[in-house]
């Protein structure tokens, strides 16, 4: 699948994808936060993945790794993780987080191990979601998940590149 990096144009049909899946919605149209989608050929986003960096560049908080039900079970999600975590990795960040309360074996799978989520809270406070997350009281609800951000990938594939803007994973 081809992925493309998230523009102006594209926020719309990714906050739409993402509340189909039930995910979060915010920041997305913030410049730090780096997203890609994935459309299939009528031009409809069947697949997300990204991630926000902490400020001093550690950090990376996996966010908006999806994939539209009809589309699951087939390894995308496993691609998209492991795109991102490379991405996030060349990008200098030495540790992945995610909150995932639904798919912990999922993430478990690509070498994550339950975090604590107040520290994730700590190293990451500047990102929209953690942000979102204390102001609305959902952190208290919410199960943090780390692992080395470039640690050997697991399974088939990772990340390879292609023309601009646009990424084969």
């Amino acid at each position: 699948m081809w992925l493309s990096e998230v523009g102006p144009d594209d926020v719309a049909d990714l906050t739409a994808f993402l509340g189909e899946v039930d995910l979060t919605l915010s920041g997305l149209d913030a410049p730090t936060v780096r997203l890609w989608v994935g459309r299939d050929t009528e031009e409809r986003v069947v697949a997300s993945t990204g991630y926000e960096v902490s400020e001093d560049g550690r950090h990376a908080l996996l966010r908006s790794v999806a994939v539209s039900p009809a589309a699951r079970s087939a390894g995308l999600g496993s691609e998209l993780a492991r795109f991102a975590l490379a991405r996030a990795a060349g990008d200098g960040a030495r540790t992945a987080w995610l909150f995932s309360r639904r798919s912990g074996p999922f993430w478990q799978g690509l070498g994550f191990a339950p975090a604590d989520r107040d520290e994730l809270a700590t190293v990451l406070a500047g990102t929209h979601q953690v942000r979102l997350f204390v102001a609305t009281g959902q952190l208290g609800r919410e199960v943090a998940w780390s692992r080395p951000a470039a640690l050997p990938l697991v399974g088939r594939r990772s990340a390879r590149s292609a023309p601009r803007r646009r990424r084969q994973c």
